[in-house]
Order: C-alpha cells, then sequence, then structure tokens
C-alpha cells in the first residue's frame, strides 16, 4: 500500500469517528444574526454575473453558483480543503476539512445544519434561495456555524453569493496552537471569506465562459453541416 492510499484510509478512519463527536457550543443558546461579546459576526456578500429577471435559467450564474456552493468548491485549497463527505449536504451529514495554518495541517470536523432550497420574501422583494450551513465539532479550532448561499432576484435578476458566520476561538489544550491561533486565527478566517467570494466569482465566470464557447463551436458545427 503506498503512502497516499495509507493517508485517504487514515482519513476515511477519522471521517467515520465524527459521528462521535459532538458539536463544540450550543445553536440554541445563540441568535446567530445578532452581535454577541467574545463572537465574531462576519457578514460577505459577492455579486455574481446576471440573469434576465424570473426564475434561474438552465445553467446560468444562479444554476453554476449553486453547484459550486453544493460541493463546496469556493474554498481556497490553499487555506482549506474538504478531505471527507459522504454525499450532497444534508442535515446531520459530518466532513471533514484540512486546515493549512502556517505550515501547519489540522483536521477539523463539521456537521451539516440547515439545508434551504426556496423562494423567500426579502424587503417586499422575491429571492430565489438556495444554500447550507455547517455547525463545528469538538476538536475544531474555531466553535460557530457558516451559513453559505446563492441568491437571485427575481425583479431584477441579480444573483450574489452570501457567507454569514458567527464563531468564535475554540479553547485547546495544545500551548502553541493556542497561541499561534490566537494572534494568527483571525486574519486566516477574514483571508478565507475574501478569497471564497472572489474565487466564486472567477469560477462563475470560467463556467460561463466554457459555456458559451461550447454553444458556439456547437452552432458553428451545426452550421458546417447545413452549408455541406
Amino acid at each position: 500500500m503506498t503512502r497516499k492510499e495509507r493517508a485517504r484510509q487514515r482519513m476515511r478512519r477519522r471521517h467515520a469517528d465524527l459521528h462521535r463527536c459532538r458539536l463544540n457550543f450550543d445553536p440554541r443558546q445563540h441568535d446567530m444574526r445578532t452581535p454577541e461579546p467574545g463572537w465574531h459576526l462576519d457578514d460577505y456578500r459577492q455579486q455574481l454575473p446576471p440573469e434576465p429577471p424570473g426564475p434561474p435559467i438552465p445553467e446560468g450564474s444562479w444554476e453554476i453558483a449553486r453547484r459550486l456552493v453544493q460541493n463546496y468548491q469556493y474554498a481556497d485549497p490553499r487555506i482549506i480543503r474538504e478531505i471527507c463527505r459522504s454525499g450532497p449536504p444534508e442535515p446531520g451529514r459530518d466532513m471533514l476539512l484540512q486546515a493549512r495554518f502556517y505550515g501547519l495541517r489540522f483536521y477539523l470536523g463539521l456537521r451539516v445544519g440547515d439545508v434551504i432550497d426556496t423562494t423567500i420574501e426579502r424587503d417586499g422583494r422575491q429571492v430565489r434561495v438556495w444554500g447550507w450551513n455547517y455547525q463545528t465539532l469538538e476538536g475544531h479550532l474555531e466553535r460557530g456555524q457558516m451559513d453559505q448561499e446563492v441568491r437571485k432576484w427575481l425583479d431584477t435578476g441579480e444573483v450574489e453569493f452570501h457567507i454569514h458566520v458567527f464563531s468564535q476561538a475554540a479553547s485547546t489544550p495544545h500551548p502553541i496552537v493556542r497561541f499561534g491561533f490566537l494572534f494568527f486565527g483571525r486574519y486566516m478566517q477574514l483571508k478565507f471569506y475574501k478569497r471564497a467570494c472572489r474565487r466564486m466569482k472567477e469560477l462563475t465566470l470560467a463556467a460561463l465562459a466554457a459555456r458559451h464557447r461550447a454553444l458556439q463551436e456547437n452552432s458553428d458545427q451545426r452550421a458546417t453541416r447545413e452549408g455541406a
């Protein structure tokens, strides 16, 4: 067995053991939309290419962004990389991430909380929303919840990626990790959110461009066949 295969086996065992872990905070004790002493409340919005007004169009900006959010592809792998997850987001499913922090690597357990797939009303406007959140498990460097959504305003066609995070540093017995996260953890948090927004826009634009090229090639091939 190669080193890579042994590493994969270890990761699968770590992921399988997550069901024994509890959340390292109690979501019922917090309103995660309201600031609380000792907790960070972060909210980021990234505008994506708009669509025509009305429901999301097939293979348009909203659908592409939804897939990116579903598959956690917006995360910058230089900071956070997903290691294991058993299928798409569903309430109660566990995820294992690998965090890269100044040459060190940490394995972070998460549990999916809610999945939203609906149309809501916001300030008198209809908004199509798809998203999900995850919550931190015992052993994570942080405590809290992160929501990630893709939204489309049906009246104007505006599309956006939205991140909302309620968090604080978790206690850890390892002094080097504790002090390292105290001084650099917040910086890395904000760096991850900003890069996630930028990466989401870049990936959405790239997918739209690839779709446009494919449609153009199909059109050219059809015109060639018809002209033959």
